[in-house]
């Protein structure tokens, strides 16, 4: 069934999208606000299933590059999208006939929606992550064997650089220094692929599903406590899985600084309610491994997700502060990423944990 995205629709989608995110993907209020005003001038977007691709498509993905945390300061204008899709189909010599999302998460779910309806360029109905994850060679592009150029990067001045690079890996160090060395954030053009490779490496239906959860979101505003069952119930449904409560408390501690063009650090949380051990979350851009008492009770790449406890909004890494009363969920990834290939590059080793993924369904 096609799902059709209005600008009525956008705050639901980026509600979902935040909590889809793990506390990554950059804030979306600012682009919340660029896309609503393009859907009001273009028109709605229709998401086109994964299944209804064309064989003879051009398939691009595009976003954002960059520490989130940048993304509250150095600020859109909205047609950064609009001008990578031009310089791409300028340089490569053919026009993109498809496009679709880095990641179901935060701003970089909703921004493809401004050059979807501009450019009438149909936006496939999934992404490459089914969350947010901090480095390219983790999208399921590259894992199942995408090449990552040609590509291209804009930066907030309009500078465009080039690149044409076969292995993820290099790419990724390249459009992190880039992105440093242009202000901490760049928009881009990648991962270029055919219609077989599309059907091979994006994950469907990701964000009619985070337009769900967002509605799920909205009609059960409050306590987390309350929201919890209709979440685990949206969840079961899909092919995320299981959703487990890990904790509820307050902030006591957030140490969190740019490095390497990632937002980097640990929240400390206090338990409200009960004798708990403290949990421990550690963050590159995204929340990546919780502990309580030193024991892992999530990594990624399953879902961890912080709430407002008293109104059960998602919360993004960037906007954690101390006092916040939170509480944290856990949820099962897809399948995309329980595979021996796709764990060598997203298992907590990949990020410098000294222990093996456990799935959370068994811790």
């Amino acid at each position: 069934m096609t799902v059709t995205i209005t600008h009525e629709d956008i705050a639901d989608l980026c509600t979902g999208s935040v909590f889809l995110a793990t506390g990554g993907g950059g804030d979306p209020y600012i682009s919340q606000i660029l896309v609503q005003e393009a859907l009001k001038k273009y028109g709605p977007v229709d998401l086109l299933p994964l299944g209804d691709l064309p064989d003879d498509a051009l398939v691009v993905t595009i976003g954002e590059v960059g520490a989130p945390s940048v993304s509250l300061e150095q600020l859109p204008i909205g047609t950064e999208c609009l001008d990578v899709i031009d310089r791409f189909e300028e340089w490569v010599g053919r026009k993109i006939t498809h496009i679709v999302s880095f990641e179901v998460g935060g701003a970089n779910s909703v921004i493809p929606l401004i050059a979807a309806a501009a450019k009438k360029i149909p936006l496939i109905d999934g992404d490459g992550m089914a969350r947010a994850l901090p480095e390219a060679q983790m999208m399921t592009f590259a894992i199942e064997g995408v090449r990552p150029s040609p590509a291209l990067a804009v930066d907030y001045t309009g500078g465009c650089v080039y690149f044409d690079t076969a292995d993820a890996v290099l790419y990724e160090r390249q459009v992190r220094n880039l992105a440093m060395a242009m202000g901490g954030m760049v928009f881009t053009a990648e991962h270029p692929m055919t219609s077989e490779e599309a059907r091979r490496a994006i994950i469907p239906g990701t964000i009619s599903f985070a337009l769900a959860l967002g509605r799920v979101l909205k009609e059960n505003f409050g306590s987390a406590a309350l929201v919890e069952k209709p979440l685990r119930k949206l969840f079961d449904a899909s092919d995320y899985g299981v959703l487990k409560h890990l904790y509820t408390g307050k902030i006591v501690d957030i140490n969190r600084k740019t490095v390497g063009g990632f937002d980097v650090g640990e929240a400390v949380l206090e338990s409200v309610g009960d004798d708990r051990p403290p949990m421990h979350l550690s963050i590159k851009n995204e929340f990546l491994v919780a502990k309580v008492g030193g024991e892992v009770v999530a990594s990624v790449p399953d879902l961890i997700t912080m709430v407002d406890h008293e109104t059960s909004s998602p919360i993004n890494s960037e906007r954690v502060h101390y006092g916040q009363r939170v509480t944290v969920f856990g949820i099962g990834c897809p399948p995309h990423y329980r595979t021996e290939r796709a764990l060598k590059v997203v298992e907590p080793r990949a990020f410098g944990f000294d222990f093996d993924f456990v799935p959370i369904e068994k811790l």
